[in-house]
């Protein structure tokens, strides 16, 4: 459906430079804003890659500690490898391949 807004120039241009960023269209990147609004949550995110390590909606890592305050960490090497499997899983999905 084609609707019209008008909106801010300022936010016109953040979000098609968003966009650019993530290989979507202006279209695709507002629609899935829109769609994370409504429900509450972050809509398309990737399922847990690790123990405590998730990528988020933006192909970000994101690390969960223990709510024991337990002293879990990563180390210098997963980083990198969790690193290259973003990467890799950007590439793909740009590509259209199966992630």
């Amino acid at each position: 459906m084609k609707t019209t807004l008008d909106l801010p120039d300022h936010l016109v241009r953040q979000a098609k430079q968003r966009a650019l960023q993530q290989g979507l269209t202006l279209k695709e990147l507002v629609a899935g804003y829109i769609s994370q609004g409504l429900h509450g949550g972050a809509s398309g995110s990737v399922p847990p890659t690790s123990d405590g390590v998730t990528v988020d909606g933006m192909g970000l890592p994101v690390f969960r500690c223990e709510p024991s305050g337990g002293k879990a960490g990563i180390d210098l090497a997963a980083s990198l490898q969790l690193e290259q499997d973003c990467l890799e899983q950007e590439d793909r999905r740009r590509a259209g391949l199966p992630a």
